[in-house]
């Protein structure tokens, strides 16, 4: 199975980054694969973290998921739209949420992120959950690949990357963790965190990010990239800028790294 990580440069203007998401998902399809993962925040990287809340959609209807189902229907794509704002319990919040689309358009999961970020070096700070409400429950789906094979599929979401029991929990097949991780945070340990994870789990990783500077003075790392159960780096976007990272998937490797090294059925604790 042939998975895309697609990278972007989000703006602060929701029909151009729709636009630019058009444009790299038909880029995957024509390079030939099954499922599309757009980043974290694909559709928007406001000026000020509260404009989050005035884009949010209620689940099952708004002009995000339309455009994701569209887009899913008419190129036959699995799509993971990496993350969308979507209405909270609370009104001065919005879940970050990634929902996943058939090739029918239709939505077979969703999850909302759970581990909130917060930083601060004294140059630069984050605190989402000043707007973002935190999620809570596990999700994953099962992809049925054109080779007749049947895949289970992980979500999580940038920060998640962090906490590795969360991973043990989705025991999936291939993990997919859409982020915009800040430069500096990425610089220091982004491909370190995304190999361990598949490592750790025996499992795939496809891991697309927002990478390069944005409208609202924000810089992300970038480096989307697809990681082998082996911790092997498949294929990586190795500058800024939006872009499609593809690599073949392969099924029969997964179950031969998994018998040589039956570590998850070694688990104790």
């Amino acid at each position: 199975m042939k998975v895309a990580a697609l990278q972007t440069v989000s703006g602060s203007t929701l029909a151009g980054n729709l636009d630019s998401a058009a444009r790299l998902l038909a880029e995957a399809v024509g390079a030939g694969a099954e499922l599309a993962v757009l980043p974290e925040y694909f559709c928007l990287m406001g000026a000020r973290e509260t404009d989050k809340l005035e884009v949010r959609e209620r689940f099952g209807s708004g002009r995000v998921q339309d455009f994701l189902a569209q887009q899913a229907r008419s190129l036959g794509l699995w799509i993971v739209g990496g993350t969308l704002p979507l209405a909270a319990d609370d009104p001065a919040h919005v879940r970050n949420t990634s929902l996943a689309f058939s090739p029918q358009g239709e939505c077979v999961a969703r999850y909302d992120k759970i581990h909130l970020f917060k930083f601060d070096n004294g140059r630069e700070a984050y605190d989402e959950s000043r707007v973002i409400e935190a999620g809570a429950a596990l999700q994953a789906f099962t992809l049925p690949s054109r080779d007749g094979h049947a895949w289970r599929v992980g979500l999580s979401v940038c920060y998640d990357l962090r906490f590795p029991e969360l991973y043990r929990g989705l025991s999936a097949d291939l993990l997919l963790v859409p982020s915009a991780f800040t430069f500096t945070t990425g610089q220091a340990h982004w491909e370190l965190l995304l190999r361990a994870r598949a490592i750790e789990n025996l499992a795939y990783v496809a891991a697309p990010a927002q990478g390069g500077r944005h409208e609202n003075g924000r810089r992300t790392w970038g480096h989307s990239m697809l990681v082998d159960p082996w911790g092997a780096v498949l294929a990586q976007r190795p500058e800024e800028g939006e872009g499609v990272v593809l690599a073949e998937l392969s099924i029969d490797h997964l179950a031969q790294v998994r018998q040589q090294l039956p570590a998850l059925g070694h688990r104790v604790l």
